[in-house]
């Protein structure tokens, strides 16, 4: 599946700006971000439920840009599953094929092996009513997957489910997909979602397709500090690149002191302004000064906050600047109390350089989220 320079106006306004990237065959590919930023309309795009505006997507090498619907080898599942409730299970997804007209044993063959695929043969005679939410979405998807199109669509399909069943589904979802092989291109704004199940993920954001790679690549090595910011949590601090350290790596002037970082793909140039990115189970917290090749800042406990596996650790640099650190048990703190002065350190292979951008607020994201 490639997607060619495509562009989407809505008069003014333009949804989707020169997306271009290709899918392969059969890969879980995710499209991440915000409301608004272009996922949906991309997958609609690709449906066929809308045209672009400028560019052409092609589908096995043919250009569908204006082919209706029905007549592109796609399917899509939406958070709403649309199943026929007066139909049993087996006959919701007995649709696809008795549509194209395919003889009883033929039907009989592809329902009762998609069933089994996603686990449900036990409940082939129970109507959608008598299934629960995640049964309901394996049923969405057995029907949409009856046919092998070339590939499956999926928008928030598991927005509708409570959070536990989501997590199922999401391992669910991805075995699925290993076993039939087909193509999925997800569209959701959960990063975890997205990180648990993709292949690769391209994260957009107000239209433009900030970043595509795997789920390591954009959490490790971000290309932009939005990408940073809203996949997982990070540190991002402004300051300025001062030099180079050697080969591998630079100096930014951040958090009042010169510190060793590893640099972006973006060249910045000495003096030029950046942004520095330390994720936060990255950070170690301790009492003494730490010796040996780390970056080391003094800051000052402001909240604490048990959060399970990891206590949650705000502190505040010496310039004021918020550094927020997950602290396991093997770091082996005394009891602190805000107002205690402590030290962190990261490994300099731990930090990222970034080109210089505004850097989003708690706030910010959460409306982002809000707001999908």
């Amino acid at each position: 599946m490639e997607i060619d320079h495509v562009v989407k106006r809505f008069e003014d306004y333009v949804a989707v700006a020169d997306a271009d990237f290709s899918i392969g065959a059969g890969e879980f590919f995710s499209m991440l971000g915000p409301s608004g930023c272009g996922k949906t309309t991309t997958l609609r795009m690709i449906a066929g439920f809308e045209q672009p505006t400028e560019g052409a997507i092609r589908l096995e090498g043919v250009d569908v840009s204006r082919v209706p619907p029905h007549k592109r080898n796609v399917n899509t599942v939406f958070q709403h599953y649309a199943l026929f409730p007066h139909m049993t299970v087996w006959d919701n997804v007995a649709y696809g094929p008795r549509s194209q007209k395919k003889d009883k044993a033929t039907v009989k063959k592809s329902v009762d092996e998609m069933l089994e695929v996603v686990r449900l043969t036990d409940f082939a005679q129970r109507k959608p009513a008598q299934l629960s939410g995640g049964q309901q979405q394996r049923v969405a998807l057995a029907r949409a997957l009856v046919n092998y199109p070339s590939a499956l669509l999926l928008d928030e399909p598991l927005g509708a489910l409570d959070l536990k069943l989501r997590h199922v589904m999401q391992f669910e979802l991805k075995r699925i997909q290993r076993e039939v092989g087909i193509t999925f291109v997800y569209v959701t704004h959960d990063q975890e979602e997205a990180l648990t199940m993709s292949d690769r993920i391209a994260v957009m954001n107000q239209g433009n397709v900030e970043q595509i790679g795997t789920p390591t690549d954009i959490y490790d090595r971000p290309a932009t500090v939005f990408v940073a910011g809203f996949i997982g949590q990070a540190n991002l601090w402004h300051g300025r690149q001062t030099g180079r350290v050697n080969r591998d790596f630079v100096e930014v002037e951040v958090l009042g002191a010169k510190l060793k970082a590893r640099p972006g793909d973006t060249t910045i140039e000495p003096g030029g302004q950046a942004t520095l990115m330390v994720r936060p189970e990255r950070v170690r917290v301790s009492m003494d000064q730490p010796t040996g090749d780390v970056a080391t800042v003094g800051a000052k406990v402001v909240d604490l906050t048990f959060q399970g596996p990891v206590l949650r650790l705000s502190m505040a640099a010496p310039d004021g600047s918020p550094i927020l650190a997950h602290v396991g048990p093997e770091q082996n703190l005394p009891m602190l109390r805000p107002g205690d002065d402590v030290f962190v350190a990261w490994a300099p292979e731990a930090s990222l350089v970034l080109p210089a951008a505004d850097i989003p607020t708690t706030e910010d994201l959460e409306d982002m989220l809000d707001d999908s």
